[in-house]
């Protein structure tokens, strides 16, 4: 079977000229790609008048649901892929149709050991939507709550398994037969790309970012989540809340329920920035289809997120360096930028700072030049991220994952607002937030949050201070005797200064 799926994907790829994407170029060709180079002339009954990037997309659509995944994961690839080709493949969308309501019916019924009529008070069998790896449908439970149930293609995994395997052997056969073919790490985002679609195939995994997201943004006016019902969940069913509102893509229908459009557009910023900067957990899936707008009610106006099956998760390091980095292209501080980078560890320690500056200048001055209103921060990012090869910077997961969701936010406030200045949008939150990080607020907050383990240590510094008073009783060679009191005598300051800390913050909880 996985012999004629490769024969079918063989075929596919010549007949939209997708060995001209790897061989039309002034490379050093390994051998074997010499020998199909050669052979190309013969092929004189391909139509390749089209761009290379609309027949990738074309093949793509061509191949499948799980093919088409994975043209949307290169499309966030940009560091990796030409523009040209991470524009057109951007444009690829999950149509696929929906399998058979008695199917679906078969699978909740397998996942919860009786007839859905008796967990469901209603069941609606066609679907609501479908996509590759799922669909939704509505229902009511018992109680007389409204629900969507998100129900996983059934037999889909030995799918998802065979077509992984042959873009693994695509992937080598990529590095062997072009010898530029390695830097493009073409394993590496096949691996990616695997343990993201199998991260989609766990709804409880889902069910547990939906949750999280919703806890984060708990009485916000920004962002509504649906509730989770944990209940009725399972690894292949998730059943989450029913949630009201209209298609943010939309524009003329929000506008026409009175929704304030550029402020819309300036809280979907906020909710990126609040996501990545004070919670570091954001929803990495951001695109039209996954958001909807409160059009009725107190909370008109208000996001409405769905589809967790990728989120992103940044470190507090992370989120530090993300910050300064920010700031630092805002105030055109480009030496800050390199410096932070090697800091960060993205770039190698023996970089030149430099050299790197240069670099990072010649990428930000043009945008520079237009007025701010005009200028994609998604884009000098991602400009960054190409130049920043060069230096053999890293570029890590977690940032490629960020760098996607900035794109669908600027795009997405773009759409809603042309006039939107991201730029201006975003410094003031990230100014505030760096005051709390490094100001007083943030001295105060690590305070409180350590107080608990100073308050455990406080009782036992006098036996330690005791212990390195009298350390210098044991006899010991004369040399080792003049080493261990100078130990001694930074042990006891140190001990001091660990007393007075403790105190102060034992102090400032009390107080507080």
């Amino acid at each position: 079977m996985r012999i004629f799926r490769l024969i079918r994907i063989a075929r596919v790829a010549y007949r939209y000229g997708l060995d001209n994407l790897i061989l039309d170029h002034d490379l050093d060709l390994g051998f074997w790609a010499r020998v199909i180079k050669a052979t190309q002339g013969l092929m004189f009954w391909r139509d390749l008048s089209a761009p290379r990037a609309v027949r990738l997309r074309l093949a793509l659509e061509d191949l499948g649901p799980i093919f088409v995944k994975f043209g949307q994961l290169l499309s966030t690839r940009r560091d990796l892929m030409p523009l040209d080709i991470a524009d057109e493949l951007a444009k690829l969308q999950d149509r696929v149709p929906p399998f058979a309501s008695e199917l679906a019916i078969a699978e909740l019924e397998k996942a919860y050991g009786k007839p859905v009529h008796q967990v469901f008070a209603e069941f609606e069998r066609e679907p609501v939507a479908s996509a590759s790896v799922a669909q939704v449908h509505f229902a009511v439970l018992p109680d007389g709550r409204e629900v969507a149930v998100k129900i996983l293609r059934p037999g889909i995994l030995p799918v998802i398994e065979h077509d992984i395997a042959l873009l693994q052997v695509a992937a080598s056969l990529l590095e062997t037969v072009w010898a530029d073919g390695r830097r493009l790490k073409p394993r590496e985002v096949v691996a990616e790309f695997d343990k993201y679609l199998h991260y989609e195939l766990d709804l409880m995994r889902e069910a547990a970012n939906c949750s999280q997201l919703r806890r984060n943004f708990e009485g916000s006016d920004l962002l509504i989540l649906p509730e989770v019902h944990w209940d009725w969940c399972t690894t292949s069913v998730m059943v989450m809340e029913r949630m009201h509102g209209t298609t943010i893509s939309q524009v003329d229908a929000l506008r026409e329920k009175g929704v304030d459009i550029p402020r819309l557009a300036r809280a979907g910023v906020e909710i990126f920035f609040t996501q990545v900067f004070r919670d570091g957990f954001f929803h990495a899936d951001m695109h039209p289809g996954n958001i909807s707008v409160v059009t009725e009610g107190p909370r008109e106006g208000c996001y409405i997120a769905l589809d967790f099956g990728i989120v992103g998760t940044l470190s507090d390091v992370d989120k530090n360096y993300l910050a300064q980095n920010f700031l630092a292209f805002f105030k055109r501080d480009y030496k800050r930028v390199a410096e932070v980078h090697i800091e960060s560890g993205w770039a190698p320690k023996d970089t030149r700072v430099d050299e790197f500056e240069a670099a990072i200048r010649s990428v930000c001055e043009p945008f520079f030049d237009r007025p701010l209103k005009e200028i994609s921060l998604g884009r000098v990012l991602l400009r960054l991220f190409q130049t920043s090869r060069q230096f053999n910077v890293e570029i890590q997961p977690q940032l490629v994952l960020l760098q996607k969701t900035l794109l669908n936010i600027e795009g997405l406030g773009r759409d809603l607002d042309p006039e939107l200045d991201l730029w201006n949008t975003a410094l003031p939150y990230l100014d505030r937030w760096m005051s709390e990080q490094l100001g007083w607020r943030a001295l105060a907050s690590n305070l409180k949050r350590e107080a608990a383990s100073w308050a455990k240590l406080l009782p036992t510094l006098p036996r330690l201070v005791h212990q390195a008073l009298t350390a210098t009783a044991t006899p010991a060679p004369k040399l080792e005797l003049e080493n261990l009191a100078a130990e001694v005598r930074g042990l006891r300051h140190l001990l001091w200064v660990a007393l007075a800390v403790a105190v102060f913050a034992l102090g400032f909880v009390i107080l507080r």
